[in-house]
């Protein structure tokens, strides 16, 4: 069964109006009208047949279509109420693709998926962020992420210690993934054209190079970061640890209480937690 590509302006627009649709300012919707660059994403999954495939906000089906046309087994959240329709349309012929309608931050994902899973997805911008270290933090059995997000993100995901954009976000992305930039999206690649340039991420998960508690860990980076103009000592006090055990854990780990946090690798950060949390 032939299916025509979705994946450009003209059946984009005549998607939109059949069923008079406006992309969401609220939600972040941009429809991807570039054939190539679904071709490029795809081609960054590293698809193989009957691969299992999470995607997050399918929208009208776009990069959904090159995923299934690649072999992939998807299994679509849409948090838009309005999609279902217009997808059950788009996308009626392939067997192997199921949507869900929710919101993926509140689905229980272990539910839906099965052991070894890779996710695909164009996410909105302005949740980016708290989607990405949800599905990381959850420990789900994924073993790649490709993602479509904004430029600055994407080399705040990939910054290295003594950077200015290297953050909270740098060492829990790289705590748990192997990160690259596979290539960049202008905006007119999108209808509306965003504001501003996307990046394709892969992430390539595996376990923590380092053994913590992790939610202590990410407490302890976080509150490092909280305050990056003061000093490593100074933030992590501020960020509700106690004075002579942070300076303990620093000793101990033989960092300097005057660092600041954009100095620290992921093995001092590793370090300074299990330093730092004492029972």
């Amino acid at each position: 069964m032939l299916h025509p590509k979705i994946s450009n302006i003209s059946a984009t627009r005549h998607i939109l109006k059949t069923f008079n649709l406006r992309a969401s300012k609220k939600l972040g919707q941009n429809f991807l009208i570039d054939s190539s660059v679904v071709e490029k994403i795809v081609k960054a999954a590293e698809i193989s047949d009957v691969e299992e495939i999470l995607e997050i906000g399918p929208g009208i089906g776009t990069l959904t279509q090159g995923l299934l046309e690649a072999g992939a087994k998807v299994t679509a959240v849409e948090l838009d109420k309005k999609l279902p329709e217009v997808l059950e349309k788009t996308l009626a012929g392939y067997e192997n693709f199921k949507l869900i309608q929710g919101d993926i931050l509140k689905v229980n994902i272990s539910e839906i998926m099965p052991e070894n899973f890779k996710v695909v997805a164009n996410l909105p911008y302005y949740i980016t962020t708290q989607i990405l270290l949800t599905l990381m933090e959850k420990k789900l059995p994924i073993t790649k992420i490709v993602t479509m997000v904004q430029k600055e993100v994407a080399e705040r995901m990939i910054a290295a210690p003594n950077s200015k954009i290297y953050g909270a976000m740098s060492v829990a992305v790289q705590f748990r993934a192997d990160v690259k930039i596979s290539f960049d999206v202008q905006p007119e690649s999108f209808l509306p054209r965003p504001e501003v340039t996307s990046s394709v991420v892969v992430c390539d998960i595996h376990e923590p190079k380092f053994q913590v508690d992790e939610k202590f860990f990410t407490k302890v980076v976080r509150a490092a970061f909280g305050q990056r103009r003061k000093t490593l000592l100074n933030s992590l006090v501020g960020g509700g640890f106690n004075r002579e055990n942070v300076l303990n854990a620093l000793n101990s780990a033989e960092i300097s209480p005057e660092r600041r946090a954009e100095t620290l690798t992921i093995e001092e950060f590793a370090q300074l937690s299990n330093f730092l949390n004492v029972k």
